[in-house]
Parts: C-alpha cells; sequence; structure tokens
C-alpha cells in the first residue's frame, strides 16, 4: 500500500509504527486507547480505523505533541528518513494564521488603540 492512490487508507496504529512515533502495534494501540491521536481533530477510538493521505494528526509523543499532515501511505516500516517522508509537520503559524490563540502578552512597544476614539480614557 503506497501512498498513491485516493482512496487507500491504512490502520492507525500500523502508521503510528511505520512512521515510527510507536515501537509495536502494542504500544500504538495504548497510545490511541489513551487518547494521545487524532484524526482531523476527532480522537482516534480504535487502532483499525482509517487514516488516508491528507489527513491532520494530532499526537502526543514523549510529552510533547506533534501535528503531522500525511503526504503518503508507506507500506512498511523504514528508516527515520524514509519515515519523515510520509509526513509533514504542521508548524504553529498553519495552525493558527490569524493569532486568535496566543495567551502571551503583547510585544514590547506594541501600541495598543482602541478600535472607537470614543473608547479612550
Amino acid at each position: 500500500m503506497t501512498g498513491s492512490g485516493a482512496g487507500e487508507s491504512l490502520r492507525a496504529d500500523r502508521l503510528l509504527v511505520y512512521l515510527r512515533f510507536a515501537r509495536t502495534r502494542s504500544a500504538a494501540d495504548a497510545l490511541i486507547a489513551g487518547r494521545g491521536l487524532r484524526r482531523n481533530r476527532q480522537h482516534v477510538a480504535r487502532g483499525s480505523e482509517a487514516v488516508r493521505i491528507g489527513d491532520v494528526l494530532t499526537l502526543m509523543v514523549g510529552g510533547q505533541v506533534r501535528v503531522i499532515e500525511l503526504l503518503a501511505l508507506p507500506a512498511r516500516r523504514g528508516s527515520p528518513a524514509e519515515a519523515r517522508s510520509h509526513y509533514r509537520e504542521v508548524d504553529a503559524v498553519a495552525l493558527d494564521p490569524m493569532g486568535q490563540l496566543t495567551i502571551a502578552a503583547s510585544p514590547l512597544g506594541a501600541e495598543i488603540r482602541p478600535a472607537d476614539p470614543e473608547d479612550r480614557f
């Protein structure tokens, strides 16, 4: 099952092993059972759920949240470089292009202007 066809899919637990996010299918199933995997913002309930090219996966790996977009379906577990060629990391800018989820304070020197002049002190 290589990732060229639009209708192809792969089990979620097997995909995690092939992409080297889990060492075994048992470990992948434990990650899924612990609600550590989402596909397109929906929790994956079972390892047998199908994953397709273009799906965005959010997973907790080693205390870190990783968000990836699946570019191709691997046929087997390969080298780390080969595994990385099947997905791309989605950065924070792509997840929140308008900066609406930012919790941090505004940068120093940033001027805050009210939308309505009457809202001034």
